[in-house]
């Protein structure tokens, strides 16, 4: 009886963890995977701090775009995987490998709520020696 009861609270306690960490929409993921821009600029606020390959600059969400743009047609996009994600209070946060035909790069993906919704206000791309 004792089992069954941890059991079960420990399957709730999983359950509610990972439904909250659950807040980063999943267009975000599929855009990185297609290495679809435009798609991905329908998640960003209305201003993007954007570090690629250790160029930072603060743009706005159009010039942000054509950036990450710009990236992906240099490094053909072959993949995407979610390291880790997670939430706390009103932002939330994405780590992933972006595979590519140049080779690996980590991406940080940071969101604010804004709006009632989560929108990227930081975007990092790192190469990765993997």
């Amino acid at each position: 009886m004792k089992k069954t009861v941890f059991l079960l609270i420990s399957g709730m306690f999983f359950l509610v963890s990972t439904l909250s960490a659950q807040d980063i929409p999943t267009g975000i993921v599929v855009a990185f995977k297609k290495g679809n821009a435009q798609e991905l600029g329908k998640y960003m606020a209305d201003k993007v701090d954007l570090i690629v390959l250790n160029k930072t600059s603060n743009l706005g969400k159009q010039q942000a775009e054509s950036m990450i743009a710009a990236f992906f047609a240099e490094n053909q996009v072959s993949g995407f995987t979610v390291n880790h994600q997670g939430k706390r209070d009103e932002s939330c946060f994405l780590i992933g490998t972006l595979t590519t035909g140049n080779g690996n790069f980590r991406v940080n993906c940071f969101l604010k709520r804004l709006e009632n919704k989560y929108l990227i206000h930081q975007i990092r791309i790192d190469k990765t020696n993997e």
